[in-house]
């Protein structure tokens, strides 16, 4: 997948995303998400904080959470959720086609965002939304190729994982097979992922997580 195809996605993903707010009551609004500790108002303002992060705003962000990365991004969703629910929602058509993206990274991590925490969103409120075949699997080549923030190589090591539905696989061990987007939640620690897991090796693996939670 190319820069321009990843960004077509983005695009086209927060659109659908922010159809999907659209629609929510205020108790979906106020549901938990499968971040532990995140609403889903929480996580809907995380995802369009993307375009609007600064070199300034992170340092700030940083300094205030002691140097704490996942303290930092659970506060800066916190500041920006407590805005009115049309405004959150009003960010990501403001925002449809923004090209930009955090200080140091790549166009694959506003992907793997919108990808994932339209998840966090969707299954604790029983909908449902495929997360994209092709860029699933860019995204899971991302998380699997470096161990900041997830650890998935470390965290999953000894098993052999493989995709169902398009061609991906790594790792050695027991296998353990299913749709890429449901090993996306998984490289990502998303435990909800695994309901959709089978092979040899699903079992000592859903043992593994559980323990690890």
């Amino acid at each position: 997948m190319d820069r321009e195809q990843a960004w077509r996605v983005i695009d086209n993903e927060r659109q659908q995303l922010a159809d999907l707010l659209d629609t929510l009551t205020d108790e979906e609004w106020a549901h938990p998400s499968l971040c532990e500790g995140w609403t889903v108002r929480d996580v809907a303002a995380h995802v369009i904080s993307s375009p609007q992060v600064t070199v300034g705003s992170l340092a700030v962000a940083l300094l205030r959470a002691r140097g704490d990365f996942d303290r930092c991004m659970r506060d800066v969703a916190r500041r920006s959720a407590a805005r009115p629910t049309g405004e959150i929602v009003a960010d990501y058509r403001r925002l449809a086609g923004s090209r930009r993206r955090p200080p140091g990274t790549s166009v694959l991590d506003p992907l793997l965002d919108v990808l994932v925490h339209t998840q966090d969103i969707v299954v604790p409120l029983g909908r449902r939304h495929p997360m994209p075949v092709a860029a699933a699997r860019a995204c899971a080549d991302h998380v699997w190729t470096r161990s900041f923030p997830f650890e998935a190589r470390r965290k999953l090591r000894g098993f052999r994982l493989t995709a169902t539905d398009v061609r991906w696989a790594v790792g050695e061990g027991p296998a353990v097979t299913g749709p890429i987007g449901a090993i996306v939640l998984l490289l990502t620690g998303r435990p909800a992922g695994l309901a959709q897991l089978d092979g040899e090796g699903a079992a000592e693996l859903a043992a593994r997580v559980g323990d690890a939670a």
